[in-house]
């Protein structure tokens, strides 16, 4: 079954004990309890935290594990982010600015540009994005991903998310939209993301920030590297209508009402042919290949477990401090794990022994989100009204990152 063919199917009924499936898997698991059990300190109704050493290849790692009853109609996740695709803020300060009472770090983003000298860093997501029900971004392509090397048969579409329905699963999102003009109609490549398909045209919106759109026409499809485009247009649309254009992609905040269109090569081209005053209408929208549950909210990351069995291929030498996400009951409870970055435990896991920890935990599908110095897990303390950081990010502090997973509670 592949996975965009997945299906889910019930949690196994009971664990084994979890040091002889770790000792199994390489791994072993060290005060810690399945998840879902009672044990493990409450945070607010149906949360619970956890934190456990794991020996593991290359020495003892020690985890944080968020463990969400979505049973429990007190209980909802949805997307931390600071408003914008392409602006970050720690998690800490997303969650309390959303009021969770929980979260970990989300997905891997454009965190450095030296390729390309004088071109910002956008801080944007490489995966897929829906908040409160709307799309926020599309995804870049394979080639243009920052993170480690991604599990043969996965893609930069891959999210995890949380529907309408208010149970979890594991997807992908594609980019449906068009642009359209007198002449006809053109497809649209990319959506407030950082990097386009060569030969496109992209459209940002006031969802996208202030942050320059240079580096949309930077790399190409297999080499992030690459220089940047030298073929670019940039159109304005407001009130369905051309108001203005330029040579090169432009910057600042974009208008409620207002797409920007930026072309590279072929989609430059066609862009020229638009002139002040003609109509155009730009359609867009994320299309699921698993679900017909529209989604709450969604991100990107890449699946490491698969209905009970860990992908093929994954990467089993090099270890690092991880963020993942697990799925079990049909959905209905999650396991949020973010590894210490604590000198001490800095050897990590691999992303084989990251997919046999969820496993361990319960998980049946598991989802691998940014790691190293992004990995943060916060929580509330009891009586506290704000989150406050429970691992220790190897950065020696939190680091600033475009989104992640909050947990919310209502009393």
């Amino acid at each position: 079954m592949t996975l965009r063919q997945r299906r889910f199917v019930s949690a196994r009924a009971a664990l084994t004990l979890l040091t002889a499936l770790g000792a199994l898997a390489g791994v072993a698991l060290s005060g810690a309890a399945p998840a879902g059990a009672a044990q493990g300190t409450p945070i607010a109704p149906g949360v619970t935290y956890d934190e456990f050493d794991i020996a593991a290849a290359k020495g003892t790692a020690h985890a944080h594990v968020l463990t969400v009853d979505l049973r429990d109609p007190r209980v909802r996740l949805d997307l931390l982010y600071p408003g914008t695709a392409a602006a970050r803020a720690t998690v800490s300060q997303q969650a309390t600015a959303q009021g969770a009472v929980a979260g970990v770090n989300g997905d891997f983003f454009n965190i450095s540009e030296t390729q390309h000298p004088g071109v910002e860093a956008t801080g944007a997501s490489v995966g897929p994005v829906i908040a409160r029900s709307r799309a926020l971004k599309a995804a870049v392509p394979n080639g243009q991903r920052f993170g480690p090397a991604l599990p043969p048969g996965t893609s930069t579409e891959d999210v995890f998310g949380v529907g309408v329905d208010r149970r979890a699963r594991l997807d992908d999102l594609s980019l449906d939209g068009s642009i359209r003009t007198p002449e006809g109609r053109l497809p649209l490549g990319g959506l407030n993301q950082y990097a386009l398909p060569v030969g496109t045209i992209g459209a940002f919106t006031s969802k996208w920030g202030s942050v320059s759109r240079v580096r949309a026409t930077c790399g190409t499809d297999t080499d992030r590297a690459a220089p940047c485009s030298t073929d670019t247009y940039e159109v304005t649309v407001r009130g369905g209508k051309v108001v203005s254009s330029a040579d090169t992609p432009g910057s600042g905040p974009i208008a409620a009402g207002t797409t920007v269109l930026v072309g590279r090569e072929a989609g430059a081209q066609q862009l020229r042919k638009f002139f002040a005053g003609e109509p155009v209408t730009v359609r867009h929208r994320l299309v699921a290949s698993s679900s017909r549950i529209p989604y709450r909210f969604a991100l990107g990351g890449y699946p490491v477990l698969d209905e009970g069995q860990p992908l093929p291929g994954l990467d089993n030498r090099a270890s690092a401090v991880r963020t993942a996400v697990g799925v079990a009951d049909r959905g209905r409870r999650l396991v949020l794990l973010a590894l210490d970055g604590a000198p001490e435990y800095r050897t990590g896991l691999t992303i084989a022994e990251v997919a046999s920890v969820m496993r361990d935990l319960g998980s049946v599908d598991a989802f691998s989100l940014d790691g190293g110095g992004s990995s943060t897990l916060v929580a509330r303390e009891p009586g506290a009204a704000t989150v406050s950081v429970r691992n220790h990010p190897s950065d020696g502090r939190e680091r600033q990152v475009p989104n992640g997973i909050g947990v919310f509670s209502t009393p």
